[in-house]
């Protein structure tokens, strides 16, 4: 049975704190922060100062991440298999519908736009990868809630912020969790002015190498209602020809 390391964690845990807190840090603010004593701090930013990780401010001394990380997640991304499939699948919605296509994935109580192609039409709706969403008021956030057990599921809502986003976002974890397994029901989920007036968003999703993905296109509602059908169905298609059905368990962490 494989152990967990402390050191690395307290490590990651570093970066994590200078995400949240967006300044530069002294080793006092960083131990007190990760609850260390300020030798053990010490040495843990001295370790990834020495490797370049980490950079020293001229006058204050204080602590701020370099570039390094950062540079290496975007060679990350260029070759990792999600990321090319997620854009081959919204390719495909765009060549289909011409309307805005998404790709996204569960990330902290929120969906993560894992590959966005906008419409050609002038009036479209935008969001840009990397950019992370509320899951009750987005068609794709609820499509991936879709996929959790009941018993699951009422547990995440309880977790969820179900904060207005507009007049039409569903704040309440009763009629949300009914608007869920409606959208079960059917196969596919949707949201009307929930996440943005005038926005109707529609989705299905299924399971990429274990994860659970979504798929969603979204537009102004007119459009929207009057290519319905057709809009479905190329959701439908495209779910099928790029996602499989191998899910992993648990796929919402806990954290």
């Amino acid at each position: 049975m494989p152990n967990l390391i402390p050191a690395t964690g307290r490590t990651l845990a570093v970066f994590e704190v200078f995400a949240r807190e967006k300044r530069e840090l002294s080793n006092s603010d960083m131990a007190r922060l990760l609850s260390l004593a300020d030798s053990s701090c010490s040495d843990l930013l001295y370790t990834l100062h020495s490797l370049g990780y980490l950079m020293r401010t001229p006058k204050t001394r204080q602590f701020y991440p370099t570039g390094r990380l950062f540079e290496m997640a975007c060679q990350f991304r260029q070759n990792d298999p999600m990321s090319a499939v997620a854009q081959e699948a919204v390719e495909q919605l765009v060549e289909r519908t011409n309307e805005t296509a998404f790709f996204g994935v569960h990330e902290r109580l929120a969906v993560k736009v894992a590959a966005a192609l906008p419409s050609r039409r002038p009036l479209r709706y935008i969001l840009d990868v990397g950019d992370r969403v509320a899951v009750h008021a987005s068609a794709f956030g609820k499509a991936l809630l879709g996929l959790l057990p009941p018993q699951e599921l009422r547990a995440e809502v309880a977790r969820l912020n179900l904060k207005a986003v507009t007049p039409h976002t569903i704040t309440d974890p009763g009629k949300l969790i009914a608007n869920i397994e409606a959208g079960r029901k059917r196969g596919w989920y949707d949201t009307r002015s929930e996440g943005a007036e005038g926005v109707t968003a529609l989705a299905v999703s299924g399971w990429l190498g274990g994860h659970a993905v979504s798929l969603s296109l979204a537009g102004p509602t007119e459009r929207v209602d009057k290519h319905h059908a057709e809009y479905l169905q190329a959701l439908r298609d495209v779910r099928g020809a790029i996602l499989d059905g191998q899910p992993a368990a648990p796929f919402f962490p806990s954290k």
